[in-house]
Formats: structure tokens, C-alpha cells, sequence
């Protein structure tokens, strides 16, 4: 019953890490800043966001618990820090669409590496519903890769960099990855930050940075780390691409930024696929008993 339980709020906590994520198209086009300062600015706010939840929920233990996750916790921090950089960095080089249909082959990087380095098995069921996405990502990137490098590169980093991140909370899911996922944004700020014009940004540009770094990043990285804990690479991933469907749905809306027939069509089919895993039995998903927990790094 516990694992039951820790699988269906896994499941809950990527769906509202999905629905939070999908809102920065919307936040992107209303900035006028530069590339460089909206990808600074809102890790800023989402660093000071998670600095408060990791002091209420470790307390006093904060850097010790940094401390705990050793290699791990710095690879997990570099790689989370690519990938919500280089999210924000895309957005200015191209659609919102065309950024999120790459993202939507994070499920099956994340399962690849799942299964190589955890032995996490992948069910009838997340195999079926991977195999349904992969025909509704399919569909959308039809005619999406004729803008340039940039539109290319940056989000295939996005995606690659996300699924280690996925794999690494998993694979330490014995302890709090909140503090690596704080010192990743931290990291942003620390690199980016000397290429923005934080004169240059209007009173809307800053509160959209706050909005940003506190909703759409900082609470959207918390459901994160509580969902990957709990669920095997592939689910995450897989039930993460409710963004790849809203992000695009709520630029349209808002902005006229009408996707292509193929981008409706595909992203019909993804949503197919998010709701095959979501509503499949809470222990489908689950690993192989017979693989241990790995036990914590002494470093």
C-alpha cells in the first residue's frame, strides 16, 4: 500500500511539474529583456525560491545534505542547470512548439538510461504508451527543422541533460536531491549573470522573472524532485510531456502563435500517451524487487 501510495503521488507531483513548466512560452513573450538576462533573471528567482524550501525542509542539515550527495549531486546540478538554461535560451531562438517537441523525446533517453544504469524495467504498459508518444512526436516535428542550428542544438542539449536528471534522482532516491536542484539554478545565476543587462529590464520584465522563478521554475523543480524519486525514468519523463501539449496550447491562445495542423495532430497523440501512463495501475511501473537501493555515497 505505501509503494501504491508513493507511485500515484509520484504520478500527481510530474503532472503538476508538467502543468507548471508549460507556462514559459507565455512568460518568454512578454519579456523584452535579453536572451541572456530572462534566462539569469528567472534563475535568480527560482535559486531564492528553493533556498527557502531547502532551509524549511532540511533546516540546519541544508549543507550537509549537499555535502551527502557527493558526485552525484554535482553532476545532477550541472546537468539540471543546462537544461533549464538552455529551455529559457531556446525560446528566443525559436517557437515554443518547436522547443517542446524535442523535450517530448526525454521519455525515451530517460528509459535507455534507466535500463542501462538502474536495470529499471520498462512495463507493457509505459512501453505501449512510449511507443503511442513516439507517433505523436513524430507527426509534430514534421517541418520543424528548418530554422537553424541553434533551434537544433539547444534543445537537444535541454532534452539529454533532463533525462540524466531524472536518472540521477532516481538513482539517489534515498536522500533530498532539493539541495543539488537549488545550487543548479545558483550555478546559473553565477555563469549567466555576468552577460545580462539587469539595468536594461523593465518593472514587467522583473515581474515576470519573479513569476517565472518562483512558479513556473522554482515549484515546478520541487514536484520534480518528489516525483522522481518515486517513479521509474521512463514515467517521468513520460508524464512530464503534458508540457510538451500545454506549452504550446497556451502560447496559441494568448499570442496567436497558431502551431502547424501536424502540431495539433501530434499533440493529441502525446496526450493519448500521458493519459495511458497516468491511469495505469500504481505498481506497474515499479522496478524489479530484486534490485537493491543503492546505498548512500559516503563522500
Amino acid at each position: 500500500m505505501a509503494e501504491r501510495k508513493a507511485t500515484r503521488n509520484g504520478r500527481i507531483a510530474m503532472l503538476g511539474a508538467g502543468l507548471a513548466w508549460s507556462t514559459a512560452g507565455l512568460g518568454q513573450h512578454a519579456l523584452d529583456a535579453t536572451p541572456a538576462t530572462d534566462v539569469a533573471g528567472r534563475a535568480l528567482f527560482a535559486f531564492l525560491t528553493l533556498l527557502v524550501i531547502v532551509l524549511l525542509t532540511e533546516g540546519p542539515k541544508a549543507l550537509s545534505s549537499l555535502r551527502s550527495l557527493g558526485f552525484d549531486g554535482i553532476v545532477l546540478a550541472l546537468c539540471l542547470a543546462i537544461s533549464s538554461g538552455t529551455f529559457m535560451l531556446a525560446l528566443n531562438y525559436t517557437t515554443v512548439a518547436n522547443v517542446l517537441f524535442f523535450m517530448a523525446a526525454a521519455p525515451f533517453l530517460a528509459a535507455v538510461l534507466g535500463r542501462v544504469i538502474l536495470s529499471d524495467r520498462i512495463s507493457r504498459r509505459t512501453g505501449a504508451a512510449m511507443g503511442i508518444a513516439a507517433a505523436g512526436v513524430a507527426i509534430m516535428v514534421v517541418g520543424s527543422l528548418d530554422a537553424g542550428v541553434l533551434t537544433v542544438f539547444l534543445p537537444i542539449l535541454m532534452t539529454a541533460t533532463f533525462a540524466v536528471v531524472i536518472v540521477i534522482t532516481r538513482y539517489r532516491r534515498e536522500v533530498s536531491m532539493m539541495p543539488a536542484t537549488c545550487l543548479s539554478q545558483g550555478l546559473i545565476v553565477v555563469v549567466v549573470g555576468p552577460f545580462a543587462s539587469f539595468g536594461s529590464a523593465t518593472a514587467s520584465d522583473w515581474r515576470i522573472f519573479v513569476v517565472l522563478g518562483v512558479l513556473q521554475m522554482g515549484f515546478g523543480l520541487t514536484l520534480l524532485t518528489i516525483g522522481a524519486r518515486a517513479l521509474p525514468p521512463a514515467e517521468v519523463a513520460l508524464l512530464a510531456m503534458i508540457e510538451v501539449v500545454l506549452g504550446p496550447l497556451w502560447v496559441w491562445l494568448a499570442y496567436a502563435e497558431q502551431p502547424a495542423t501536424a502540431t495539433l495532430v501530434g499533440g493529441t497523440v502525446v496526450s493519448v500517451a500521458v493519459i495511458v501512463q497516468a491511469t495505469a495501475r500504481e505498481d506497474s511501473g515499479q522496478i524489479e524487487p530484486e534490485r537493491a537501493v543503492p546505498a548512500a555515497s559516503p563522500d
